[in-house]
Protein backbone atom coordinates (compact mmCIF):
# COMPACT_ATOMS: atom_id res chain seq x y z
CA UNK A 1 0.00 0.00 0.00
CA UNK A 2 0.87 3.63 -0.29
CA UNK A 3 1.49 5.73 2.55
CA UNK A 4 1.70 9.57 2.89
CA UNK A 5 3.08 11.03 6.14
CA UNK A 6 1.89 14.75 6.64
CA UNK A 7 3.04 16.08 10.10
CA UNK A 8 3.49 19.45 12.03
CA UNK A 9 4.95 18.88 15.50
CA UNK A 10 6.18 21.74 17.50
CA UNK A 11 9.38 19.87 19.47
CA UNK A 12 12.31 19.62 17.51
CA UNK A 13 13.51 16.61 18.85
CA UNK A 14 9.79 14.46 18.37
CA UNK A 15 9.93 16.46 14.80
CA UNK A 16 13.56 15.09 13.95
CA UNK A 17 12.50 11.30 15.43
CA UNK A 18 9.60 11.51 13.01
CA UNK A 19 11.40 12.37 10.07
CA UNK A 20 14.26 9.71 10.66
CA UNK A 21 11.41 6.98 12.05
CA UNK A 22 9.80 8.13 7.79
CA UNK A 23 13.05 7.63 6.37
CA UNK A 24 14.15 4.37 8.40
CA UNK A 25 10.26 2.82 7.14
CA UNK A 26 11.11 3.36 3.78
CA UNK A 27 9.14 6.56 2.94
CA UNK A 28 10.75 9.30 0.84
CA UNK A 29 10.45 12.93 1.81
CA UNK A 30 8.59 14.97 -0.77
CA UNK A 31 8.38 18.15 1.39
CA UNK A 32 10.33 19.35 4.65
CA UNK A 33 6.71 17.96 6.59
CA UNK A 34 5.73 15.61 4.34
CA UNK A 35 7.16 11.66 3.22
CA UNK A 36 5.49 9.05 0.67
CA UNK A 37 6.56 5.51 0.28
CA UNK A 38 4.83 1.79 0.20
CA UNK A 39 4.66 -0.17 3.32
CA UNK A 40 2.60 -3.27 4.30
CA UNK A 41 -0.17 -3.45 7.30
CA UNK A 42 2.76 -4.40 10.02
CA UNK A 43 5.50 -1.63 8.81
CA UNK A 44 2.76 1.19 9.21
CA UNK A 45 0.96 0.24 12.57
CA UNK A 46 4.71 0.02 13.69
CA UNK A 47 5.47 3.58 12.26
CA UNK A 48 2.04 4.61 14.28
CA UNK A 49 2.90 3.59 17.62
CA UNK A 50 6.56 5.21 16.90
CA UNK A 51 5.09 8.42 15.69
CA UNK A 52 2.02 7.91 19.09
CA UNK A 53 5.17 7.98 21.29
CA UNK A 54 6.89 11.22 20.60
CA UNK A 55 4.38 13.75 20.13
CA UNK A 56 2.46 15.67 22.15
CA UNK A 57 -1.45 14.94 21.48
CA UNK A 58 -2.20 18.34 22.61
CA UNK A 59 -0.14 20.30 20.26
CA UNK A 60 1.11 18.17 17.22
CA UNK A 61 -0.96 17.07 14.11
CA UNK A 62 0.13 13.85 12.13
CA UNK A 63 -2.05 12.53 9.18
CA UNK A 64 -1.42 8.70 7.85
CA UNK A 65 -3.24 8.32 5.01
CA UNK A 66 -3.48 5.07 2.78
CA UNK A 67 -4.08 4.31 -0.53
CA UNK A 68 -3.69 1.96 -3.22
CA UNK A 69 -2.13 3.07 -6.89
CA UNK A 70 -5.08 3.90 -8.74
CA UNK A 71 -6.22 6.63 -5.71
CA UNK A 72 -2.44 7.97 -5.95
CA UNK A 73 -3.02 8.77 -9.75
CA UNK A 74 -6.36 10.59 -8.94
CA UNK A 75 -4.58 12.71 -6.39
CA UNK A 76 -4.28 16.54 -7.69
CA UNK A 77 -0.75 17.83 -6.78
CA UNK A 78 -0.43 21.73 -7.65
CA UNK A 79 1.88 24.10 -8.41
CA UNK A 80 5.53 22.11 -7.54
CA UNK A 81 4.03 19.59 -5.29
CA UNK A 82 6.91 17.71 -4.59
CA UNK A 83 10.21 20.13 -2.83
CA UNK A 84 12.82 19.31 -6.12
CA UNK A 85 15.56 19.56 -3.47
CA UNK A 86 14.43 16.16 -2.11
CA UNK A 87 12.93 14.34 -4.83
CA UNK A 88 14.16 12.83 -7.74
CA UNK A 89 12.53 12.58 -10.98
CA UNK A 90 13.59 8.53 -10.21
CA UNK A 91 11.45 8.70 -7.38
CA UNK A 92 8.24 10.32 -8.80
CA UNK A 93 8.66 7.85 -11.43
CA UNK A 94 8.04 4.94 -8.35
CA UNK A 95 4.60 6.55 -7.87
CA UNK A 96 3.52 7.99 -11.31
Amino acid sequence: MIIWVLYDIKNDGARNFVSKACLKSGLYRVQYSCFLGTMNANEKDTLELQIEKVINEDTDKVYIFRMNKEQLKECSMLGQAFDDKLVTDEIKSLFF
